[in-house]
């Protein structure tokens, strides 16, 4: 799961919790080993920098949404490991704003997704084949809009990974 500042709190958190109830461990990832604060007052510590990741122990990707994913998409590590994990047919799941990440990894074309309403127009524009969906399951890909579709965001998450 990946972190930056003014990550949305709820999108980060509750997959975390809720992943990690199945037994699946959730491993937070950063740029930097400090604490990042989420939009509405949490925070978290990353289990690990960049720098620290083997990319093939790991079954995806979860990108939560705020403006964190506007920080996230500027780094070329990030990208390259959505772009790795979607040839790969693993896990990319991505809520709300985060959609900007594998917009900017290029991997949307042709591809079901949804996202917040307010980058519908970046995600059509991507190539996506949008849809106004709690969750949007496409192979290997799971979306969702917003913080409300968390459950289905989740339950999605569960199915790709089983």
């Amino acid at each position: 799961m990946l972190v930056d500042e003014s990550y949305e709190d709820f999108e980060l958190h509750y997959p975390k919790i809720r992943l990690e109830e199945e037994g699946i461990p959730v491993v937070i990832v950063g740029l930097e080993k400090k604490i990042y604060h989420g939009k509405k007052g949490l925070s978290v510590e990353p289990d690990m920098t960049y720098d620290q990741v083997n990319p093939d122990d790991y079954a995806g990707v979860i990108i939560p949404g705020g403006f964190a994913p506007d920080f996230l998409r500027r780094y070329e590590w990030v990208l390259n490991l959505v772009r790795k994990y979607n040839k790969e047919n693993k896990m990319v799941a991505f809520i709300c704003h985060a959609g900007w990440v594998p917009i900017s990894a290029n991997i949307l074309r042709g591809r079901k997704a949804t996202s917040f309403f307010a980058i519908k127009d970046d995600m059509v524009n991507a190539g996506a084949l949008w849809e106004d969906s709690s969750v949007v399951i496409d192979k290997n890909l799971v979306s969702s809009r917003k913080p409300i579709d968390l459950g289905d965001f989740c339950k999605g998450m569960l199915q790709v990974l089983s």
